[in-house]
């Protein structure tokens, strides 16, 4: 076995009394600083999914709790993955309602930037909306989809910059109050002051064709988001997707 299979392997499973003080000093930091800034921005499924799941700020969560709460809710649990991964392996666990989460954390001199996701990003801001039935429901059939188109380098494009707008970067009208449910936004105290309050970026009604004609930005904040209605109005927009994606090909 390689060092590289050797990391991979420990890094297969939360080692739960493997991490430090120093790790959950870190995941309270992070978790204070957000929730200085997120009531009355994130979505209220957001708030109700943190709580069933039952996370708390002293502490880091624990994988094997955590997928407890999730099964008896949505079915969803947590699979351990040790970084980013490839798009058939991350597709197929979305599939089969396996959300794939890191188990490392950024150290204390990290806090403010990271250049890939860390277990705080996956966890504490993806995790809690997978409580919501219909988001969770478009998470998968869009992952059946791209699983489908997985030979075409067009189509993973096209499929990533629906998971982008909706699922990392996507805003929710809230019975008339614009709410973050986007786990990139979330994940972010900067981010979820300037998607919603500031005058730079454009906020637009969801729409299947501009998302698909619109590249994402990773190296700054948006500077467009798209507003759903509902976690419903995603999973109806399932059809229009892979019908305007077939159109998209074919005009290529």
């Amino acid at each position: 076995m390689t060092q590289q299979e050797r990391r991979n392997e420990q890094l297969a499973h939360q080692y739960y009394d493997k991490y430090t003080q120093e790790n959950h000093q870190v995941w309270q930091i992070l978790y204070e600083r957000l929730m200085k800034v997120l009531p009355n921005r994130a979505d209220n499924a957001y708030f109700e999914g943190r709580e069933a799941i039952g996370f708390e700020p002293h502490r880091i969560p624990n994988f094997e709790e955590v997928n407890k709460h999730l099964k008896a809710i949505t079915g969803w649990s947590l699979v351990v993955v040790p970084g980013l991964i490839d798009n058939e392996p991350f597709f197929n666990y979305l599939k089969n309602k396996q959300f794939p989460a890191t188990t490392w954390l950024r150290k204390m001199e990290e806090l403010d930037y990271l250049e890939e996701p860390d277990m705080f990003h996956d966890v504490f801001a993806h995790v809690p909306i997978l409580t919501n039935k219909n988001f969770c429901l478009f998470l998968e059939e869009l992952s059946r989809m791209a699983l489908k188109h997985l030979g075409n380098a067009d189509s993973i494009e096209f499929i990533s910059r629906i998971y982008w707008y909706t699922v990392e970067f996507g805003l929710i009208n809230n019975n008339g109050n614009l709410r973050i449910y986007g786990a990139g936004i979330i994940s972010s105290a900067g981010e979820s002051v300037y998607s919603l309050e500031s005058d730079t970026p454009k906020r637009v009604p969801y729409n299947v064709n501009e998302i698909l004609h619109t590249p994402y930005i990773k190296d700054r904040f948006q500077e467009k988001y798209f507003v759903i209605n509902s976690y419903k109005e995603l999973f109806d927009s399932l059809p229009e997707i892979e019908e305007t994606l077939d159109n998209m090909l074919i005009s290529k």
